[in-house]
């Protein structure tokens, strides 16, 4: 039975497999085995489905169970990023429905509260400006790695990449919190 979510997730598998260039309604269907038409009975346009391939992404991000400020961001920043990470072109396809305001997954919500608990002056800047960077930062990731696998680059440290993020993301928290006195 084909419903919205059979339709998401024919639209993950094939941005897993082929990326989001090849992500169409026309290959979800083909995917299904159904004429691309019978797929806006159930997802009304191309923007609402990669909005649900995003929000899946997003789902999978956890929400850590620690009371440390500190601790809370640094776990909830790197659970993002393996998000991210985890599906081809999954930065790029969260950053395009996120700028476009879609989707139904709000991966933020849960930091803007623990920092306003916290004390954090401006919980909703703060969290948008860790949205940002990690976003941003697993997009170039991404781009980087397909670049090596097309021959474009020679090679791709991911080692390199790892610290990187572990750098700025230190920044980041440390910016936010308070400094221990």
């Amino acid at each position: 039975m084909l419903n919205s979510v059979r339709i998401v997730s024919a639209g993950l598998a094939i941005l897993d497999a082929w990326g989001l260039g090849d992500l169409s309604m026309r290959r979800v269907a083909d995917e299904l085995g159904v004429k691309a038409g019978a797929l806006y009975y159930h997802v009304p346009n191309k923007q609402s489905l990669l909005a649900g391939v995003a929000d899946v992404i997003l789902a999978e991000v956890a929400v850590p169970r620690v009371e440390d400020v500190t601790t809370w961001l640094t776990m909830w920043g790197r659970g993002l990023r393996a998000a991210l990470l985890a599906h081809r072109d999954g930065a790029e396809l969260v950053a395009s429905t996120s700028a476009l305001g879609m989707g139904e997954v709000d991966v933020t919500a849960a930091g803007r509260a623990r920092l306003e608990a916290a004390g954090i002056e401006d919980p909703e800047a703060t969290m948008a400006a860790f949205l940002h960077f990690i976003v941003g930062h697993a997009m170039a990731e991404q781009t980087r790695s397909q670049l090596v696998a097309l021959g474009v680059l020679p090679r791709f440290d991911h080692q390199r990449a790892e610290a990187e993020f572990e750098h700025g993301l230190a920044l980041l928290v440390r910016g936010v919190t308070p400094a221990p006195r």
